[in-house]
């Protein structure tokens, strides 16, 4: 045989024969189609192309053959893909190719070295190294590569033009991990003889069918009081569809019905711009569960096919694993979100687009022309907000999405002589949102000023259904251990408590509320975020406006009562319960805005005034990392530190772990899963599962919980630390969840919302 003979593989099997080994070409191909067809959502069919064509051409050289064979020697195949792009395709287009290929198995690296926390080899260390393997030049009459890819025919502005070359950097690197992930699959399906994945979901067009009908219930047809306002907003908002794709604004008050109006435009839209999925990103991980199960009601049949819920609850990227082949088939069995509607927090939505790894990163190429609803957009860190206000206007500009921002309380992220950078536009969804504010205006707000617990109580005791939210879960613990001293009805709501336990606490509260019976709830802010209570009188520990607002939202939500009874009272915590420097900051704006907006404080013009004055004087810290202007030209090469972004990119500081709790009504389902945990061959689905009874705990108190015992890995020589048990089911009540009282977990929970 002579060497130009020689065939080269990608992939092998035990067949020594090797009859049924994938060949080299045949994978660079198909990857090479596939991410292709990725890309063509965004106009970058050849520059995909052309990575799935080089991504593994390092496999081109005997002793990566031999390591096939068995040979136990490392061999780099990742480099020289990205060396023959970066020499074929010049600096720029070269580069931006090269970031892909070399790191689509490791991760997005830095452009340039002398940074901080490298974990990954730069990128121009590896377009200088020596190579130990040479390339079989039998390669170049294999694949056939285009003389120069169109680029993309992207809008770019001056100021971040740079920046936006990254996203497309990002964008093509997913495109090429996912198609070389579901390559890979889908040869060793065949050799295990086993069916293909099922990715087969109901069209856009049938769930907007489900969805219609859904509507037309007599329940959502109402011809007086707040249905029918809800009516006519859910009306209003699908005309709205047939406007072209960009970005628009959903300013509806709390109560208007924006979840269900939202998923009938989104649907509506998608189907009339050919738009391929629907995707709900909500602040908090936990509200997902109930705005999933809304959208899964009006989906009907199709609910449990067509929506995903993805969180970042067990996040594979931030854990250690003993055994590196476990990670990569949990890093594989990731979702790459080809569901066509996707429910997700906006950590993991925004992280994810700032990430550099492969799990985080597979997905991003699927956000592309689609319809995103960003709920509670005004939840939006500070210290990161030009990056996600650039992130959005890019993703609408360049990558046909159409992106809602979606909020009872629209901040002031418009384009201004303050705000240089804000968004421009902005096409509103809702009828008349100053008008309908008015409309919808169901409670009076008031500041009364300092009070100490004991008052609080006293209040509370005097009031037949009451709601008490507090800014941290050991005040919302104090509260209700007062509480339920002095007479029946206290409740409880904290993250302490497991998804699952949560829900079934909401369901009791939400049946004596209808009932009439007595109902005293204290509750961390986890309640503000669309969870459908309805009580007579609220009290909010100060906070922003937004939070004011959303609070306002469980009073009088169904509008039973006149705004003069409905009261939302707004106070001044002990000095014993400190806050956050930035929860302070907030509560400041709001007296500001409060002294100057008496009687108007729900209104659209208080809460610009509000943001404007959380915003627009924070200047540069709103980009606290420098992210936007961290991507640098040296000569003509892009030097990007997609490492370094991903790591400043953090939108929850606090180092929170997820312990898997026994909550006693579901244990058995609990153990159960545990059980197919520890066997199974991929795991994704159960821990999706396993999600709804997780507690996220501060890293300090999780290492004491293990140091006595009472926390334990799962499966720890496969898992690592990556599933944690509570053993000691002592330590998680029925009223209110995780329950510890070790000093190191009293004083990191001093600083947990």
């Amino acid at each position: 045989m002579t060497e130009k003979a020689k065939k080269y593989y990608a992939h092998s099997s035990p067949d020594e024969s090797e009859t049924d080994w994938q060949p080299l070409d045949d994978h660079l191909k198909s990857v090479g189609q596939m991410a292709a067809k990725s890309a063509s959502h965004f106009g970058a069919e050849e520059l995909a192309e052309v990575s799935g064509l080089l991504h593994d051409l390092g496999k081109y050289c005997s002793e990566f053959q031999q390591r096939l064979r068995g040979s136990k020697r490392r061999v780099d195949h990742a480099t020289w893909g990205a060396k023959i792009a970066f020499e074929k395709y010049g600096p720029q287009m070269g580069t931006l190719l090269a970031y892909g290929i070399a790191g689509h198995h490791a991760g997005l690296a830095d452009g340039f070295e002398d940074i901080k926390g490298q974990t990954i080899t730069p990128l121009t260390q590896r377009l200088t190294a020596e190579l130990e393997t040479q390339l079989d030049p039998i390669w170049q009459e294999e694949i056939e590569l285009v003389t120069r890819p169109a680029m993309p025919p992207l809008k770019l502005e001056s100021q971040t033009q740079l920046f936006q070359l990254s996203i497309l950097g990002r964008m093509l690197y997913s495109c090429l991990v996912d198609a070389d992930f579901v390559d890979t699959d889908n040869y060793y399906r065949e050799i295990k003889a086993q069916p293909p994945r099922d990715n087969q979901f109901p069209t856009i067009r049938q769930l907007k069918q489900e969805v219609d009908q859904y509507l037309s219930q007599s329940k959502f047809q109402a011809e007086e009081g707040i249905n029918a306002i809800r009516k006519r907003i859910l009306a209003h908002v699908k005309k709205q569809a047939e406007l072209a794709p960009g970005l628009f604004s959903l300013n509806v008050p709390t109560g208007g019905g924006k979840t269900l109006s939202s998923l009938a435009f989104a649907l509506d839209h998608a189907a009339r711009h050919g738009q391929r999925r629907v995707i709900l990103v909500i602040p908090f991980t936990s509200i997902v569960e109930q705005n999933a199960k809304v959208w899964r009601e009006a989906l009907g049949p199709y609910g449990e096919k067509a929506l995903l819920e993805h969180h970042s609850a067990f996040d594979q990227e931030k854990m250690e694993f003993r055994d590196r082949g476990s990670k990569d088939k949990l890093r594989l069995a990731a979702e790459n979100w080809d569901a066509p509607i996707i429910v997700t927090t906006a950590v993991q939505f925004f992280e994810s687009l700032f990430a550099n790894r492969t799990s985080r990163c597979r997905k991003l190429h699927n956000i592309a022309n689609s319809v995103v609803i960003l709920d509670e957009v005004q939840t939006l860190p500070i210290k990161l907000l030009l990056p996600c206000v650039a992130m959005i206007k890019e993703l609408a500009t360049n990558y046909s999405s159409s992106m809602v921002l979606c909020t009872a309380t629209q901040p002031a992220l418009l384009k201004s002589e303050d705000f240089a950078r804000g968004f421009e536009n902005v096409r509103e969804l809702a009828p008349n949102p100053a008008q309908l504010h008015k409309e919808l205006e169901r409670v009076t707000v008031t500041h009364i000023g300092p009070m100490t617990d004991e008052a609080l109580v006293d209040e509370m005791m005097e009031q037949h259904q009451v709601l008490c939210i507090v800014n941290n879960r050991r005040h919302a613990r104090s509260l209700f251990d007062q509480l339920r001293k002095e007479g029946a009805g206290a409740y409880h709501l904290t993250t302490l408590m497991c998804a699952e336990h949560r829900s079934a606490v909401l369901d009791e509260i939400r049946k004596k509320l209808k009932s009439g019976e007595v109902v005293r709830l204290v509750s961390t802010s986890l309640i503000e975020a669309g969870v459908d209570v309805d009580f007579p009188t609220v009290y909010r520990a100060e906070a922003g406006l937004d939070s004011v607002a959303q609070a306002a939202g469980r009073c009088n939500r169904e509008g039973r009562y006149g705004a003069d009874v409905s009261l939302v009272k707004v106070f001044q915590v002990a000095d014993d319960w400190p806050e956050p420097p930035e929860l302070t900051q907030y509560a400041s704006a709001f007296r500001t805005v409060y002294r100057h907006h008496i009687g108007r404080l729900l209104l659209p013009e208080a809460v610009e005034a509000f943001f404007k004055e959380v915003y627009w004087l924070k200047g540069d810290e709103l980009d606290h990392h420098k992210i936007l202007t961290s991507v640098k030209l040296v000569g003509h090469e892009l030097r990007i530190p997609y490492e370094r972004m991903a790591q400043q990119f953090t939108m929850i500081e606090s180092n929170m772990k997820p312990v898997i709790v026994k909550y006693k009504p579901r244990i058995a389902e609990i153990e159960s899963l545990v059980n197919d945990l520890q066997f199974a061959d991929q795991v994704g689905g159960i821990a999706r599962k396993l999600q709804r009874y997780l507690v996220q705990v501060p890293e300090q108190a999780l290492k004491a919980l293990m140091k006595s015992g009472a926390v334990a890995p799962i499966n720890q020589e496969r898992f690592g630390y990556q599933f944690l048990m509570l053993e000691n089911t002592d330590l998680y009540d029925d009223e209110c969840g995780l329950n510890w009282k070790d000093p190191s977990f009293i004083q990191s929970e001093k600083t947990v919302l």
